[in-house]
């Protein structure tokens, strides 16, 4: 009998709430401050930019939020979204590892981020908002937030980070396709913008940024408010589906994974993966490690500080507790452009201080490496950011083949790189550079912290 490689789940098997991983936290997250006061923020705070159905999520201690019924009506779409064995890639690594893939590349925008996309979209749409500004990296995130808002009858506008904007033509088309209106950042319509441009006419432009505009235009027009694809805990908690999917899966497999790997650019994606594994971990109920791996250009994770700092460039985003390298720094415009983001998730920055989950960075040509390894063992170009999560799980598998040691590895698949041709042009041609990691860079923006200690 053939060994199962795919693992499916059936329609009603679909999660009806989503995990939020706050009030099993080891330590509580520390209070967002105002950029403003530098006091604590409270909900008034935020209805400038979100619903309050959202800013409610934002701060709830409860364990489950229930999904709304029309969110799992356009989930059902594509969801559930199938786990693989990749047993073609065991064979190529001659491991003794069973190595297992979450596919978030069969949405219609080719990535997790629908899951919070249609989330935020339609609560919205409920509080009688008419416009969504956001900003996006790799564009990703752009393409499902269009996607959603066309679902629900909301005018989008999408801020991409210049660098992006520039090396992936088609995937801004996808987004104006939906309907979105797209600028490429640094733009001229926005006070931030213009400031950026003065200063460094010949930027390529960051999230934090990107950030900054998207979070401008909301707070001076009443009929929008902001989108954000990450970092947030709504937003984490959206992307719990995946795990909590992944879950029944690797029960229907037989097997329980011994690590969890992840891209980490925000933490969206990850996180939605690994968190409804990690409430077992910090229950006592496994010691299931958890690998979050970025790129050695932007090192948040493992280069970065804890510290409160901005969540946009400009300094109008909420002042957040998390790993970060400064609010000011820009990083090398690599392939990965979704994780090309100064900071991360508090809950996931958290974890990672506190000792739950591991963090290593790679490099560029090292996690194309690996991509092509994978594709031409399993059939599936991945995006360059789940590359690097690709990159880890190789590298786990190599080690149990040296050491003897079986092991389930269990891998977020975030994304298809469809969009991500040239890079892969580049990479094969021997065109893509290696990019220089300069902890002057870093030191220059954690220089400039906004000066809010830490308790204690």
């Amino acid at each position: 009998m053939a060994e199962q490689t795919q693992f499916n789940l059936k329609p009603e098997d679909l999660p009806t709430a989503w995990y939020n991983i706050a009030p099993d936290l080891p330590v509580p997250l520390l209070p967002p401050i105002h950029p403003g006061t530098h006091q604590p923020i409270g909900p008034a705070d935020l209805a400038p930019l979100f619903p309050e159905a959202l800013i409610l999520q934002e701060v709830s201690t409860d364990r489950w939020i229930d999904i709304p019924g029309p969110v799992l009506d356009i989930y059902r779409l594509w969801r559930p979204t199938p786990l693989f064995r990749a047993t073609r890639l065991e064979q190529a690594l001659q491991t003794p590892a069973h190595i297992y893939f979450k596919y978030e590349g069969v949405s219609p925008a080719g990535s997790h981020k629908p899951n919070t996309a249609v989330a935020q979209a339609f609560y919205n749409k409920e509080a009688g908002i008419k416009r969504l500004a956001t900003e996006t990296g790799a564009g990703q995130w752009g393409s499902a937030l269009a996607m959603a808002c066309q679902f629900f009858g909301l005018e989008c506008l999408v801020f991409m980070v210049k660098a992006s904007f520039e090396q992936k033509p088609y995937r801004r088309i996808f987004i104006e396709t939906f309907g979105a209106e797209v600028r490429p950042s640094p733009t001229s319509t926005t006070q931030a913008g213009k400031k950026i441009l003065e200063a460094h006419p010949d930027s390529t432009g960051s999230l934090g940024i990107a950030i900054s505009e998207a979070v401008e235009v909301a707070a001076t027009n009443e009929d929008t408010n902001y989108s954000l694809g990450s970092v947030l805990n709504h937003v984490l908690t959206h992307q719990s589906v995946i795990g909590l999917e992944a879950q029944k899966q690797m029960a229907m497999a037989g097997e329980e994974p011994d690590v969890i790997i992840g891209c980490v650019g925000g933490g969206s994606n990850y996180a939605g993966l690994a968190y409804p594994f990690m409430a077992d971990r910090i229950a006592g109920k496994t010691q299931t490690r958890f690998l979050a791996t970025e790129p050695t250009a932007c090192p948040t994770l493992t280069k970065g500080q804890f510290a409160y700092d901005f969540g946009d460039t400009a300094g109008m985003a909420p002042i957040v507790a998390m790993y970060t390298l400064g609010h000011s720094f820009v990083p090398a415009p690599v392939h990965a452009g979704g994780l090309r983001y100064h900071g991360d998730a508090p809950s996931l920055s958290l974890l990672v201080r506190e000792g739950l989950m591991e963090a290593k960075a790679y490099t560029q040509n090292s996690i194309f490496e690996a991509a092509v390894q994978f594709a031409r063992a399993q059939g599936i170009i991945p995006a360059p950011e789940p590359a690097h999560a690709i990159r880890g799980a190789i590298d786990e598998a190599v080690e149990a083949r040296e050491s003897g040691q079986e092991k389930v590895i269990l891998v977020g698949l975030s994304g298809h790189g469809h969009f991500d041709m040239q890079a892969y042009d580049d990479y094969l041609n021997r065109r893509l550079p290696e990019v220089e990691f300069r902890q002057e860079d870093v030191d220059e923006g954690l220089a400039d912290l906004p000066g809010v200690p830490l308790p204690g």
